[in-house]
């Protein structure tokens, strides 16, 4: 049942036919998972939290940083170097008291997949890597949950319901294999313009929303993809593969796997990594290594630590010769995953004495030097 207040709160969803109370108690007893709170999840929360959706769950192990407040609307200046999640309830504790926030400070992986989202009715992807969508993908599947898929490269965004018991395809019928890995540009690498992830997310808790109310029709076997630069949406159709080894009729992937593998991105349990913080003890005590800076040349003259070593990562496997190995060889870029594939590269070149700055240039800027600017 809905208090007073609560049907005050909600008085314009009550004059909708496809809502009305019956519907707002629906979402008031309905749950929803996010899976991060950055530039998808922000939105995404926001909205589900003001509609009154009973219980949300978010999923984050990061930490707010400058280069993040571009997009990611849930956070604010003053939680700058402070854990997401916790921004992130605070935001949406203020947006409505009456919902439930539960918080897992985790990464999202294989091993507490299952765990994570069996206790909700919908599962929101916001995240901006392979494994993770085929992984959320996967569990949703195999707890029959719906699955609402979002992505964003610089002006264009895509959005999709996966939900096989549904009658629609998987994401694996969408893309049965992950490109290579290097291939696809991040956001930190490609850029995107701060609204285009305000759509799609904003999209994606519409789906959901729907889906509780069982208004209108989601986009199963559909995929909408929208271009800002032109203001066009466009709708592709997605069928289900019969061949497809997840949801096809003769299925090979019955549990969920090692998600990292299959993308061909190796394990970063073994990688070496510290922290700007720990970093900046080393270099005032004198570092005793070497620091290399695989960043394009545009983002070094915008912004660069002293003493660095730079040869761009798409210049490393021609130039990686030209580091010293005698030392140990720390590796920044803007954010942290660049240097992740360098280090990735080197060991594969049988050079193991590598460390990967984790939060790049960024995180330096926003825990140590404010004055620095944006690159």
């Amino acid at each position: 049942m809905l208090t007073p207040a609560e049907k005050q709160r909600y008085a314009r969803h009550f004059s909708l036919p496809e809502v009305g109370e019956e519907g707002q108690i629906k979402l008031k007893q309905s749950s929803v998972l996010c899976i991060g709170t950055g530039g998808l999840g922000s939105p995404a929360a926001m909205y589900l939290a003001a509609a009154g959706v009973g219980r949300i769950g978010l999923i984050d192990a990061d930490h707010v940083e400058s280069s993040n407040l571009q997009r990611q609307i849930i956070h604010g200046e003053s939680w700058i170097g402070k854990p997401k999640l916790e921004s992130a309830k605070a935001r949406l504790q203020e947006i409505n008291s009456f919902i439930e926030i539960e918080c897992h400070e985790t990464r999202f992986c294989a091993a507490n997949a299952k765990q994570l989202t069996s206790n909700y009715d919908i599962i929101i992807d916001g995240t901006d890597n392979f494994p993770t969508r085929y992984l959320s993908n996967d569990v949703a599947y195999l707890l029959k949950k719906p699955n609402i898929y979002g992505s964003i490269f610089r002006f264009e965004g895509q959005v999709s319901v996966f939900a096989p018991h549904l009658g629609g395809p998987c994401y694996r019928c969408m893309l049965p294999t992950p490109p290579d890995p290097g291939t696809v540009p991040s956001c930190a690498e490609a850029g995107v313009l701060g609204v285009l992830p305000g759509v799609i997310g904003s999209l994606q808790a519409m789906e959901a929303i729907k889906l509780i109310l069982g208004a209108g029709k989601p986009p199963l076997g559909k995929l909408v993809h929208y271009d800002a630069l032109n203001t066009e949406f466009r709708k592709f159709t997605l069928r289900k593969d019969p061949e497809c080894p997840l949801c096809g009729d003769n299925p090979t992937v019955t549990d969920l796997i090692d998600y990292e593998n299959f993308c061909g991105i190796p394990s970063t349990s073994t990688m070496k990594e510290i922290t700007v913080l720990e970093l900046k003890e080393k270099l005032d005590s004198g570092l005793n290594g070497i620091l290399v800076d695989v960043r394009t040349p545009a983002e070094v003259a915008a912004a660069a630590l002293n003493g660095t070593q730079r040869i761009p990562l798409q210049e490393l496997t021609a130039r990686f010769s030209e580091i010293p190995t005698d030392k140990t060889i720390y590796i920044h870029c803007k954010a942290g995953g660049r240097s992740a594939k360098a280090c990735t590269f080197l060991a594969e070149q049988g050079i193991t004495n590598t460390v990967n700055i984790k939060g790049g240039i960024d995180a330096w800027r926003d825990l140590i030097d404010t004055t620095l600017p944006p690159a």
